[in-house]
């Protein structure tokens, strides 16, 4: 109960920070850090309770549909590091921004991005998590399209939406073919129950799609880099720490309940290290450091999902370690090249030069997160990486195949994060012959130094205390799966997976440094990108060519589109149906009845005859009353009475609308030929007469009439049984059929008035109209 009260908590203060703060953001920004501090020392506290905290509230219970929230130590852990650097995010941006336009904008919407991240990480359902990753799509468009005047910007958000959002509603398929399949959802439940079957392998494999779209993987990698146009502090969030690691949250939540389908476990480890590859040479050919940054996040993601994919369960301890790593080192790194482009007006190496000289702590920290990136000793980066290695190499050894695979990825991959590292840390900081010297106004602000510098301490710190931070992760990684265990160490020994980092570091700091500022590397004419925005404008191309038919603006063709829909929709399912009808047809009771239907038939052919409007108006009445006459005739004089007065109405507005209208109806249509129309209109009769007449004689159970004769005194207190079942019974249908009424007498108003007022404006231009007609 707790863990939802706090986010419910965090989402009304989300909601005030562009409200009653709206005009206070820095300390707006300011509480709301301090919140997500709270959420971190509140987790903690709570995590360390025999009870784990859970709170479950029931969406739909007959499908077992639950919002099921848990405080597992891996929940415990993602909440430290979703709450604790968004904390130091918020502290960063109250500096980057100072008097932004946007900055009320931004606070608000990254505490609701906030509350939705904490609450995708404490899902212990995969119903739960798809709701909080929708919320976290939405959300990421607002930010990462903040700067609504940018065409980039808004375009980048859109990709991101249209991407993650396919992969939501392919997240969406595999929770519902899970639901059918085990009958839950629940990662615990999906952990026990046979793995084996289609439909099972289906569930499992959807949902890998929704994994990779989210955490940028190949083919969906494309994404991520042009979100860089977001403002620094949304991607040192979102796409460093948070989002991004949504897609490998729930991959190794289903870890242990994807152990037997070996085509997920292929999948992970082929796609993650394609994706580690690409992004790693994608991100040496950068010039902005941002974007290097960027594809840089892609590869290390890639990394993570060979880890956590492969179905190691010590390999999926080293990716849960590495998870943590990365989240902290990237963010800090992302803060840098904030402050540098804060500083200096620029992130572009092409232009920086010995700005190092000028930012030397700057320079240091960024050099220590970097360091930690590319694995170098004694940082975090490396002890998480070493054991990575170390796994890999053994299972490779023992005749893995997919070991053998996931190890030649990550080495390669390996050689590049050391390559862009270098290249990162030089092109920021080195000074660079034939470059000006880059001028730094000032010193960076306090508030834009010291959330780096923590992250900075926690990686060198855990660095050294490598072994007791393998100790804290080791719990959290069994909360996962309970073979995954594993130990981390600043030295392993003299081993082959030290040499092979070893060899790394070196073939990796030669090709970063030899690498020059501006790569003249060919460019590949297919990309991710490319495709997306092909198929994208494709769509749209189609849709415009579909519309300019199908939306002529004529309401004959409308009506014929939308009867031809109802002969189909309505008369197959009937033409099927009619062998199975039982009971005798009774065409009337008397003779009267025949009048009557016979009338109501000749004003409904009259109306549908005449070129006048009044005199349509007039026949469609005759019509109604008709209908009311039958009505009395079959013993239901009350619903005669009310078909009575709701005629005298309609015909009531029918001729005050038709009174500011031509008179006659305008000349027949050429393209929609008379016979055309004619057989559409006999077979919608035909087929809702037939569908009509099998209702009345398929009936198998008896009336609920009855029920609600029996019922209509005790529980309505009412003697008249219609009544009673439009207010009692059926009491909200009729609430909206007045409402309806309600809304459409409202327009009908409104489109008198309007007539009127074009008649007194421009009554000569109304005339000739009149006259056309």
């Amino acid at each position: 109960m707790i863990i939802a009260f706090a986010l419910f908590a965090l989402l009304v203060y989300a909601g005030l920070c562009v409200t009653a703060l709206r005009r206070h953001s820095a300390l707006a920004a300011r509480i709301g850090a301090a919140l997500l501090a709270a959420c971190v020392v509140g987790s903690l506290v709570l995590g360390r309770r025999a009870d784990a905290e859970e709170w479950t509230w029931g969406w739909v219970p007959p499908l077992n549909l639950n919002i099921h929230l848990a405080l597992d130590d891996f929940a415990v852990a993602m909440v430290c590091l979703v709450a604790g650097l968004g904390a130091l995010v918020l502290w960063y941006s109250v500096d980057y921004f100072a008097d932004h336009r946007a900055y009320t904008q931004f606070v608000g919407l990254f505490m609701a991005f906030a509350v939705a991240m904490l609450g995708l990480v404490l899902s212990a359902d995969l119903f739960s998590m798809f709701v909080f990753w929708e919320l976290t799509s939405v959300i990421s468009f607002l930010l990462i399209g903040m700067n609504d005047e940018s065409a980039s910007a808004r375009s980048a958000a859109l990709r991101a939406l249209l991407v993650t959002g396919a992969g939501g509603l392919c997240l969406l398929i595999g929770v519902t073919l899970f639901q059918v399949s085990t009958g839950s959802s629940a990662f615990g439940v999906l952990a026990e129950v046979d793995q084996g079957g289609a439909m099972f392998t289906t569930a499992a494999m959807f949902a890998m799609v929704g994994a990779l779209t989210k955490s940028a993987q190949f083919p969906f990698h494309f994404w991520l880099p042009g979100a860089m146009s977001a403002p620094t502090p949304v991607s040192a969030y979102l796409h460093s720490a948070t989002m991004v690691k949504a897609g490998i949250v729930l991959m190794a939540r289903l870890s242990p309940a994807i152990t037997d389908v070996s085509v997920w476990r292929w999948a992970a480890v082929l796609l993650g290290g394609i994706t580690m590859v690409l992004g790693g040479v994608r991100a040496l050919r950068q010039v902005d450091t941002k974007l290097l940054l960027a594809h840089s996040t892609v590869s290390q993601l890639g990394f993570l999902t060979v880890l956590v994919g492969m179905g190691n369960p010590v390999a999926l301890y080293a990716g849960v370690a590495h998870l943590v790593a990365h989240a902290v080192f990237k963010a800090g790194l992302f803060m840098s090249v904030g402050i540098v482009d804060h500083e200096a007006g620029s992130r572009d190496i092409r232009v920086l030069s010995g700005v190092g000289k000028q930012l030397p702590v700057i320079a240091i920290l960024t050099a220590i997160s970097a360091a930690s990136m590319a694995g170098v000793m004694p940082f975090l980066g490396f002890a998480t990486k070493e054991k990575a290695l170390a796994t890999l190499i053994d299972g490779a050894s023992g005749d893995d195949s997919r070991a053998t695979v996931a190890l030649v990825f990550v080495v390669i991959g390996a050689v590049l994060s050391a390559a862009y590292s270098v290249r990162l840390v030089r092109g920021l900081f080195a000074v660079k012959k034939g470059v000006p010297a880059t001028q730094i106004h000032h010193a960076p602000a306090v508030g834009l130094v010291a959330p780096m510098a923590l992250t900075v301490v926690v990686t060198v710190v855990a660095g050294l205390a490598a072994g007791w931070w393998g100790t804290l992760m080791k719990p959290v990684a069994q909360s996962l799966n309970a073979e995954a265990t594993g130990k981390l160490a600043l030295w392993p020994g003299f081993n082959s997976a030290l040499v092979v980092s070893i060899l790394v570091l070196i073939a990796g700091g030669v090709l970063g440094w030899r690498i020059p500022v501006e790569p003249k590397w060919p460019t590949l004419r297919i990309s991710g990108e490319r495709i997306f925005q092909s198929v994208y404008e494709g769509v749209l191309s189609f849709c415009a060519h579909v519309t300019r038919y199908s939306q002529s603006g004529s309401l004959s063709a409308y009506n014929v589109a939308v009867m031809v829909m109802v002969v189909l929709a309505v008369g197959i399912p009937v033409t099927g149906l009619i062998g199975d009808v039982s009971g005798d047809v009774v065409i009337a009771d008397s003779v009267a009845q025949v009048a009557m239907v016979v009338l109501a038939a000749s004003f409904a052919l009259g109306a549908a005859r005449t070129q006048r409007r009044f005199a349509a108006a007039l026949l469609l009445g005759g019509l109604g009353f008709a209908c009311a006459v039958i009505f009395a005739l079959f013993g239901a004089p009350d619903v005669a009475l009310t078909q009575l007065l709701v005629e005298c109405l309609v015909i009531v507005v029918l001729l005050l609308v038709v009174r500011q209208m031509p008179r006659r109806f305008p000349s027949e249509i050429s393209w929609i030929p008379r016979s055309l129309r004619l057989v559409v209109s006999i077979a919608v009769g035909l087929v809702m007469a037939t569908f009509a007449l099998m209702t009345s004689l398929s009936r198998n159970a008896p009336s609920v009439g009855d029920e609600y004769l029996v019922r209509s005194k005790p529980e309505g207190a009412g003697s008249n049984v219609v009544n009673v079942i439009l207010v009692d019974f059926r009491g909200t249908d009729t609430l909206g059929e007045v409402i309806v009424l309600l809304v459409a007498g409202i327009g009908i108003v409104n489109l008198v008035r309007m007539a009127q007022r074009r008649r007194r404006e421009d009554p000569d231009k109304i005339e000739m109209a009149e006259v056309g007609e």
